[in-house]
């Protein structure tokens, strides 16, 4: 099976919510367990076959070119693509659609602020059984979660925005497969959520979306300072 080559990590974001923690630091760069948040995906990213990393940066941007002086992580090549202004998640996609090559049919989406160790093949194998656009990643999670499945594990709502009936409800992991037509979807330039992005495609062309549910190994988002602790004061894995 074709491994997926190149892996989108998303590390513009100001961090907000974490502040005081990121007035000096961008929050993927942030330290879990002595080491770079961030580099708690491009672990995960390698074990699944990635082989290019692309992180798109703008809020203390610099601070990623210390880290990374050499340009690569573990012999992995990074490719930085700077925001002079923030283009949002969806924007953010669409800005690095020129980096990629020829044999990036799909690549990874990974958010900066994720950590997890679960299988990503189904992931995969999903994606391109069903000819989607996008295949999210999601974990079983009725407190958390926004979006709904029906039985027989369709997405039929996403943030309740479409005020569908569901099944049962997960929690999007921030990690996806995205296809290039995806991309097609987005202005040039301009800010976007991608989220949004995906909700509109619910609506219009269900079947371009798809979903796997992978309650198997760990996740944490680490989006607030509480989380940020809490993790900290685990036992890495």
């Amino acid at each position: 099976m074709k491994m997926i080559e190149t892996a989108f990590i998303l590390g513009a974001g100001c961090g907000e919510r974490l502040r005081p923690l990121t007035f000096e630091c961008p929050k993927p760069l942030l330290s879990v367990w002595g080491r770079p948040l961030i580099s708690y995906a491009m672990e995960h990213l390698a074990r699944e076959g990635v082989r290019r990393f692309i992180v798109n940066t703008h809020y203390l941007a610099h601070k990623y070119r210390q880290i990374f002086s050499d340009g690569q992580w573990k012999g992995i090549p990074i490719v930085f693509r700077y925001e002079p202004v923030l283009l949002g998640t969806g924007g953010g996609l669409k800005n690095i659609e020129d980096l990629l090559t020829e044999n990036d049919d799909e690549i990874f989406v990974y958010n900066g602020d994720v950590i997890a160790d679960f299988p990503l093949l189904p992931l995969v194998r999903n994606h391109r059984k069903k000819d989607r656009e996008v295949t999210l990643a999601l974990r079983s999670d009725d407190k958390l979660g926004n979006v709904g499945l029906n039985s027989r594990g369709d997405i039929v709502d996403i943030r309740f925005a479409l005020g569908a009936e569901f099944s049962k409800i997960c929690v999007f992991t921030g990690i996806c497969v995205v296809s290039r037509p995806f991309l097609k979807r987005f202005e040039p330039g301009a800010w976007a959520d991608m989220v949004s992005v995906m909700i509109e495609l619910l609506r219009q062309e269900p079947e371009k979306l798809g979903a796997v549910v992978i309650d198997e190994g760990s996740w944490w988002d680490v989006g607030t300072i509480e989380s940020y602790l809490a993790l900290n004061s685990k036992i890495p894995f």
